[in-house]
């Protein structure tokens, strides 16, 4: 019984890092939709690009790259980070992107 649990083991703690990898990057997703989405609800009233994208930058990750963009009846907010485990700083990293758009109020200028 000491042997196959033995043999087990580092097959469990694999699969185990794998499930916490695969949490933090759901984890991190979600956080870029819903900064994404709000930013994008946020240019379309009218608040300043480089207000918006500083209020996204403080909602996701460290390191994620923010663009902002308003357009002509549109406004349009996307996220992209990588996730990198912080127990394995060796192993590839995975990048999440997120993206909204949102029609702007009338009479905003893009």
């Amino acid at each position: 019984m000491t042997a196959e649990t033995a043999a087990v083991l580092p097959a469990f703690m694999v699969v185990l890092g794998a499930g916490l990898w695969a949490v933090a990057a759901v984890e991190a997703q979600l956080e870029c939709v819903d900064a994404a989405r709000a930013g994008a609800r946020a240019v379309s009233r009218g608040e300043s690009l480089e207000k918006v994208r500083g209020g996204v930058l403080a909602a996701v990750p460290a390191g994620a790259r923010v663009t902002v963009a308003r357009g002509s009846g549109t406004a349009r907010v996307e996220v992209a980070v990588e996730v990198r485990p912080d127990w394995g700083a060796f192993l590839p990293g995975v990048t999440v992107r997120a993206a909204a758009v949102s029609a702007t109020e009338p009479g905003l200028e893009p």
